[in-house]
């Protein structure tokens, strides 16, 4: 619960901190004599801050960009697990009957890596957890014992040892990909320049409720953003998170095979 409001209480005080801005500049222009709010100065203040909101936008753009590429990059290494899963098992498959513990082993490998990627609780997210990696290195040695009288059973065998290692590599991906986050103190100057700005805005507002509420509103959005740039580096465990069906698909189709199994005596 604790990982899923990280990004919300990060908004919420970026939203404050960029708010308190705003109202700096009010109270400002009340306490100001006149003759520093002239239009001259207020021309000159607006174009400087046209510098800052052009480098805030551009940084926040960018940063917004970079954190979807990475969730869009997480969600097709998942997507891909679930795949080579699918596609080691059907090897096996057709590889004979003397694969049923290795099949049987990918199965609740499937089972362990989706626990561990979806739990229940969300903070209970772990990217690599040993003991189930063990588990892909168990069905790494049991395809490694297979005999293999023909060139048919070594290209089979080959083949899945080849999809062995692509889906232990993913392990290491997803645990260097999901680690990558943007530097506290780059998120803490943009919420600088952001309150700078906002501070501006306020400083030659109409004192009236409709300034107040559009600065509100604007805090509230521009801080949404930030928040949104932490929910999608999560990747796991968020409130906007990774979807998990191809993973629970995998897992209920190697089950619905393997039920299958059982039933006829034989391997399909």
């Amino acid at each position: 619960m604790q990982l899923m409001l990280y990004p919300l209480i990060i908004s919420l005080i970026a939203s404050l901190i960029i708010l308190a801005g705003g109202f700096v500049g009010i109270a400002a222009r009340q306490r100001l004599p006149k003759h520093l709010l002239t239009d001259e100065t207020k021309n000159l203040v607006t174009v400087s801050m046209a510098v800052v909101a052009t480098l805030s936008a551009l940084v926040l753009g960018l940063l917004i960009s970079n954190a979807n590429a990475s969730f869009t990059t997480v969600g097709g290494q998942v997507t891909a697990l679930s795949a080579q899963i699918l596609r080691l098992d059907h090897m096996l498959r057709r590889y004979g009957p003397e694969t049923a513990q290795a099949r049987e082993l990918l199965r609740q490998y499937a089972e362990r890596k989706t626990d561990d990627l979806f739990p229940r609780n969300p903070a209970n997210v772990n990217l690599s957890e040993q003991s189930t990696y063990e588990l892909l290195q168990r069905l790494e040695d049991s395809v490694l014992v297979l005999k293999t009288g023909n060139s048919r059973d070594q290209w089979w065998q080959g083949q899945a040892m080849t999809l062995a290692g692509k889906i232990g590599d993913i392990r290491w991906l997803l645990a260097q990909e999901v680690g990558q986050e943007t530097p506290k103190a780059f998120l803490a100057l943009l919420v600088f320049w952001l309150a700078l700005l906002f501070t501006s805005f306020g400083l030659f507002a109409p004192r009236n409720l409709t300034a107040v509420v559009t600065l509100t509103l604007c805090a509230i959005a521009v801080a949404g953003a930030i928040g949104m740039i932490l929910e999608l580096q999560e990747c796991f465990g968020g409130l906007t998170h990774v979807s998990a069906q191809p993973m629970r698909q995998a897992v209920a189709e190697l089950k619905s095979e393997s039920n299958g199994s059982v039933t006829t005596g034989t391997v399909p």
